[in-house]
């Protein structure tokens, strides 16, 4: 079989047409066709077959790209992993923060790996999870460190590493609760409410856990980026919610004071890679780190 000839049947069932996939390659799709065709006679079965205007793949075809999947997943680790041994100069380690990571907590993730035995630089990107996925998706990142494991409707071929949990810690400006004697979480129905995005993991039991703790929350605004909430949130503008893990963080500055803070609501971080087994000496640090912060042993 031709690896060749495989690599173009992966780009046209990713893309979903041949005019996509020879766009994106730079071939002309009669060439990508004509190799279609000689990897299906090699094999001895169909892979697409056409359905109106478009082409779907055939069962052969479908467990051929599980298997393309896994070869050209392996092919990236493995340039990966050579790039990131260069010699005379530092390994580059390239990863991605998704906006809802509080930026002390990546920080105090990501600095074992800057500080190692071997000589790292680190090219950092914050952006929406979405964005980075695609990034780790063709390789231009070697990790993404987000709150949340990796959408199922997003179908790139990588893999979740569950870095930590923490709870969650609510907090306002002191000028904001002056007066407020109430006690928590009831408080919350008396102040106006800061939320995360829709996109944070964090979101998704916020709101239920509201409902069951019989709070009528006053929203009054929504972000996706945790250090804007926190800026509104400093200013007065309304209670909000971050993992208590990081909540040193919020409060180094004195203007905010904690509400009360809650261990049924859970938040998870994790490492998103292309790696199913972590080998990435970067990568492996990371993880190392958040065992320490998890286990409280690196929390200021």
């Amino acid at each position: 079989m031709n690896h060749k000839h495989l690599f173009y049947f992966w780009k046209v069932a990713k893309a979903g047409s041949v005019a996509r996939a020879a766009e994106a390659i730079n071939v002309t799709p009669q060439t990508l066709s004509g190799q279609i065709g000689l990897l299906e006679s090699s094999l001895g079965a169909e892979l697409f077959v056409r359905q109106g205007r478009s082409i779907v793949l055939t069962e052969a075809g479908k467990l051929a790209l599980e298997y393309a999947d896994e070869m050209f997943a392996l092919s990236a680790e493995l340039e990966v992993m050579i790039k990131h041994h260069p010699k005379g100069r530092p390994a580059e380690f390239r990863v991605g923060v998704s906006d809802a990571v509080p930026k002390s907590l990546a920080c105090r993730l990501l600095q074992p790996a800057i500080d190692g035995a071997q000589s790292t630089r680190i090219v950092c990107r914050e952006w929406q999870l979405d964005r980075l996925l695609a990034q780790l998706a063709v390789h231009q990142l070697d990790m993404v460190i987000s709150d949340g494991p990796i959408p199922p409707s997003f179908s790139v071929r990588a893999y979740n590493h569950r870095l930590l949990e923490s709870g969650v810690t609510f907090l306002a400006a002191k000028s904001l609760v002056a007066g407020n004697t109430a006690a928590f979480p009831a408080c919350l129905n008396a102040l106006p409410l800061l939320l995360p995005g829709e996109d944070s993991a964090v979101r998704t039991s916020l709101q239920p856990w509201l409902e069951r703790q019989r709070v009528r929350a006053r929203i009054v605004g929504e972000f996706d980026d945790m250090a804007l909430m926190a800026a509104f949130g400093k200013a007065g503008s309304g209670a909000f919610p971050v993992p208590s893990v990081a909540e040193e963080e919020f409060l180094a500055s004195g203007e905010l004071a904690v509400l009360g803070r809650s261990e049924e609501l859970r938040v998870s971080y994790f490492a998103i890679s292309v790696e199913r087994r972590l080998t990435h000496p970067s990568v492996l640090a990371v993880t190392q780190s958040a065992q320490r912060i998890g286990a409280g042993q690196d929390i200021p």
